[in-house]
Formats: structure tokens, C-alpha cells, sequence
């Protein structure tokens, strides 16, 4: 009698698990139908998640037939007060532009990779993406400099000068709203020719400098998820705008 009480109870526990997972299942197979498909918007965008884990200081040309040589791929900033690696917002980002409509291609998942700054632009190059966008954060030995940056090519780059208008558009109409949504200091638009992350791409680039890890203050609101979410909102809104114009 005790073993088939025993027997009975084991029963019953496990018909109610059973159940339990049948009801689970039930509701997110509901939440599944009845969560909004987000159309595809017709605009697909490549996210460059910045630095990796480890530096790559091997050398490579900084633009398609250079002889200038550049490393592979340098170390990444470390917070001074968090002592946190330099901050990559990529998988935010991504989530915000899905949840608008557009086609995302991550150039990397990991942190784990060994990519080089031109190999990253040719993987953009070559997914079919329209424009691609490079994440990073900064430093400098004045603790007191604070701000987020954007970074393009000028008019007169050797490798894709083609590329300059686009390029600045989307790269200054990022800033300002990144800057418009996180209330940090807008340093404005850089135009480089000696930029491997820039050289190499044959799509509008911007790169994004999204603060600076040697300043205290921005360091810590790096870390905040609340203001990573700012940053995607913002830079997705400028993205919106940039397409908009017929971009």
C-alpha cells in the first residue's frame, strides 16, 4: 500500500509537470502568433562590433593597393573606472533595427575572432548590405576629454572618395542624434584617409565613436544598459532619417 502511495504521488507530480509544460507551450506557440511580423523595410545594414578580445598587430595595407602598412587589428580601450573593455552596444543595435524593419548582418558574434579591419569591410562589402556602421569607444591621456564622434573618409580618399557625401550624411546625422539622445558632447564629423576601418569599404561607412573610456563620467554611463539604449535608439533614428532622404 505505502509503495503504490508512493507510485501515486510520483504519478501525479509528474502529470502535472506535464501539464504545466503543455500550458507553457501552448501560450508561447499563442504569443507567437499573435506577436506583429515587422515587414522588411527594403534596407539591409552591417554592424561592425568594434575591437576584439585580443589585439592582432600584424600588418596590413591601409587601403587597396597601399604600401602604408597598419596593424591588423589594434588593442581596444579599457575603462579608467570601470576597468570595463571597451563597451561594444552591436547586439542592441541589432535587436533595434530588427524590431524597424531591416535586414541586419552582424560582421562578427564573438569577441572570440581574430578579423582584420579589412577583412570586416570586405565581409560588409560583400553581404549585400547597404551601409555599414562601425562601433567603438575612445580614450586619450586627458581624462577630461568627453563626447561621442563620427569618422569618415574625405572627399579626396584615394580608395573610395566616391563614398565621402553618403558617408558624411549618415555619419553626422548619427552623432547628432546620438548626441540629441544621450545629452554627452557632440564633437562632430572627422574625415580621415588613413583609417583601415574606413579605407577598405565600398558601402557609406560611418565610424562611431560612442564615447570616451578615459573620462570618468563616461566611462560609467558606458556601462549603464539604460544609456547603451539610448545610443541604438538614436543611431536607428538617424538611419531612419538617412534612408528617408532616398539614400
Amino acid at each position: 500500500e505505502e509503495m503504490a502511495s508512493e507510485m501515486s504521488e510520483e504519478e501525479s507530480v509528474a502529470a502535472a509537470r506535464e501539464s504545466a509544460a503543455e500550458a507553457y507551450t501552448a501560450a508561447a506557440n499563442d504569443d507567437a502568433e499573435t506577436a506583429p511580423e515587422v515587414p522588411f523595410n527594403g534596407h539591409t545594414v552591417a554592424i561592425d562590433a568594434g575591437h576584439q578580445a585580443k589585439a592582432n598587430t600584424s600588418k596590413e595595407p591601409i587601403g587597396p593597393s597601399s604600401s602604408t602598412m597598419k596593424a591588423k587589428m589594434p588593442e581596444g580601450s579599457v575603462g579608467t573606472a570601470s576597468g570595463v573593455p571597451e563597451y561594444r552596444v552591436a547586439k542592441k543595435l541589432e535587436t533595434e533595427f530588427t524590431n524597424r524593419g531591416y535586414h541586419v548582418v552582424m560582421i562578427r558574434t564573438s569577441n572570440d575572432v581574430n578579423m582584420s579591419s579589412a577583412e570586416r569591410s570586405v565581409a560588409a562589402n560583400q553581404s549585400g548590405a547597404d551601409i555599414l556602421i562601425r562601433l567603438h569607444a575612445d580614450s586619450m591621456d586627458n581624462s577630461g576629454v568627453y563626447g561621442a564622434l563620427a569618422t569618415c573618409m574625405t572627399a579626396q580618399n584615394p580608395y573610395n572618395a566616391s563614398l565621402h557625401d553618403k558617408s558624411y550624411n549618415l555619419s553626422k546625422k548619427i552623432v547628432d542624434t546620438v548626441c540629441g539622445t544621450t545629452g554627452t558632447k557632440n564633437r562632430g564629423v572627422q574625415e580621415t584617409d588613413s583609417s583601415s576601418d574606413i579605407n577598405w569599404c565600398e558601402i557609406p561607412v560611418c565610424v562611431l565613436e560612442m564615447g570616451f573610456l578615459s573620462n570618468p563620467d563616461e566611462d560609467t554611463w558606458l556601462q549603464d544598459d539604460g544609456y547603451r539604449g539610448k545610443i541604438a535608439s538614436g543611431i536607428a533614428g538617424a538611419v531612419d532619417a538617412y534612408f528617408a532622404e532616398g539614400n
